[in-house]
């Protein structure tokens, strides 16, 4: 080997931007796909924080004002005006051959509907971080596979095993399955959290939606018995 050619041969730049810039197009491609993954996931990430907080404030309203007793008239937001005003509703439409047992189940059932839609717009978004927990590490697999691959091929071409040779192209095939690494574990991390803060959210309002359905089927109940004693 000429000895002219070793430096250039030896300078490689190993800083994360060197190896991004420096590594093949397909291997670039695939660094790419995973920052542009890894923010999609931090942006549900954050959106879900925000919204799970003010969903834990409306559960916690919702509590209050079942173990109240409070009046379901007022400007009620969020999670818990949608579950009121579906109780609301389904007290408000009547029907005297029903007893009061049907009369709980349909309202408690108009209140879960309505819960339950809410929770699915709360799970919007944790599918991507479900997908990029389990895929990007085989995306960067990928993208290492690649890289090792060029490698040998360096070492056909150049008939030199020598690290100055082998160690840019491993290095950055190993950099993408860093990557893919980096965005996996987050990912995995913050969906079982979500989804937990999620069915916790959903559990509590569950509880006390049994209560309010139980007090309003007693008021249709009391008021009927009203009505028949005027009469």
């Amino acid at each position: 080997m000429d000895p002219t050619q070793a430096p250039t041969e030896v300078a490689h730049d190993f800083s994360f931007l060197g190896l991004f810039l420096q590594a093949d197009p397909i291997v670039k491609g695939v660094m790419i796909l995973l920052v542009i993954a890894s923010i999609a996931c931090w942006t549900v990430v954050f959106e879900k924080i925000i919204r799970l907080s003010a969903a834990r404030r409306q559960a916690k309203a919702f509590e209050t004002l079942v173990r109240s007793g409070g009046s379901l008239d007022g400007q009620h937001k969020g999670l818990t005006g949608h579950v009121v005003k579906a109780a609301i509703d389904a007290w408000r439409d009547q029907d005297p051959t029903e007893t009061r047992a049907e009369r709980r189940e349909r309202i408690e059932r108009a209140m879960r509907g309505a819960l339950g839609l809410e929770v699915k717009r709360l799970r919007t978004g944790l599918s991507l971080l479900a997908t990029s927990g389990s895929t990007a590490p085989f995306v960067g697999l990928f993208g290492t596979v690649w890289g090792i691959m060029n490698s040998f091929s360096s070492i056909a071409r150049s008939q030199d095993t020598s690290l100055a040779v082998v160690a840019p192209g491993i290095a950055e095939a190993l950099f993408a399955t860093a990557i893919g690494l980096v965005v996996a574990i987050p990912a995995v991390m913050a969906y079982n959290k979500l989804a937990g803060d999620i069915g916790g959210i959903q559990s509590s309002f569950t509880s006390y939606i049994s209560l309010l359905g139980d007090r309003l089927a007693r008021e249709r109940t009391g008021a009927g018995q009203h009505r028949a004693a005027a009469e």
